[in-house]
């Protein structure tokens, strides 16, 4: 592990300069965030050791309180185990609580072969078709006639790019609300949240993608008004896993 400049907010495994005059408990996010980053992108493997906390604070230019401060919020995420006279000890990825906005958010940023965004699809796709499913057989009168005003926004908004974005995600969530699944929806906001933050989420927008996309949830909206519960899955699963296809930039690391 090369650990031989101060802490950044950035969450790469190359340190930026410290934060000039941050108050300690803002310097400490910053810490968490850039050990969070050490981990995850490998500098320090599973069952291996970070450095001692007097190494740590003198890497990251803070006092050791504020190091052993951040490597328990970083425990506590499920990266690091910490044991008297063993030292810190780097944790396996099926230990990371991957639903901790800090863990998540630093996956999607740091990846370059896309495939943690690839499995947010697919999961995304599993928990918002089964809620689709369940508004379909639930909904009201009253209900439809959300879901139908979602789809006239969505319509109405076509020509404005974050307009659209926000109706798009509005009509997801409004569907995750019907269901009544509140553990599923609190799952799959979060995932869709911290993807909507990558830029490559949400790149290669296009007319035609919206276009598709517009189509895609007309489809979903159909199947709930029919009251037929495997369509409304099937449509939703069919519409993540092809919208997100859609936008989805080859990488270096694709089959050729």
């Amino acid at each position: 592990m090369t650990l031989d400049r101060p802490a950044s907010g950035a969450t790469s495994s190359v340190f930026g300069s410290a934060p000039a005059r941050l108050p300690a408990a803002r310097l400490g996010v910053a810490v968490v965030r850039d050990l969070v980053g050490v981990v995850i992108n490998g500098e320090v493997a599973p069952g291996e050791t970070l450095p001692p906390e007097e190494r740590l604070a003198q890497h990251f230019g803070v006092s050791r309180t504020v190091i052993r401060e951040s490597v328990k919020r970083v425990e506590e995420k499920g990266l690091v185990s910490v044991a008297p006279g063993r030292g810190t000890t780097v944790q396996p990825p099926t230990s990371w609580n991957v639903l901790d906005p800090v863990v998540l958010s630093v996956m999607v940023e740091n990846d370059d072969s896309l495939g943690v965004l690839d499995e947010l699809a697919v999961v995304r796709s599993a928990l918002e078709g089964a809620m689709s499913a369940a508004t379909a057989e639930r909904r009201t009168d009253d209900e439809l006639a959300r879901v139908e005003a979602a789809l006239a926004h969505m319509e109405e908004s076509i020509h404005d790019v974050d307009a659209y974005a926000q109706a798009d995600a509005d009509f997801h969530f409004l569907l995750m609300e019907l269901s009544g699944n509140q553990l599923a929806s609190n799952i799959t906001q979060i995932l869709f949240q911290r993807a909507r933050s990558s830029s490559r989420f949400v790149q290669n927008q296009t007319d035609e993608a919206f276009r598709l996309t517009l189509d895609e949830h007309r489809r979903i909206y159909d199947a709930i008004v029919a009251g037929d519960a495997d369509a409304a899955a099937s449509a939703m699963r069919s519409h993540i896993v092809d919208a997100w296809q859609r936008r989805r930039l080859p990488t270096r690391r694709d089959p050729s």
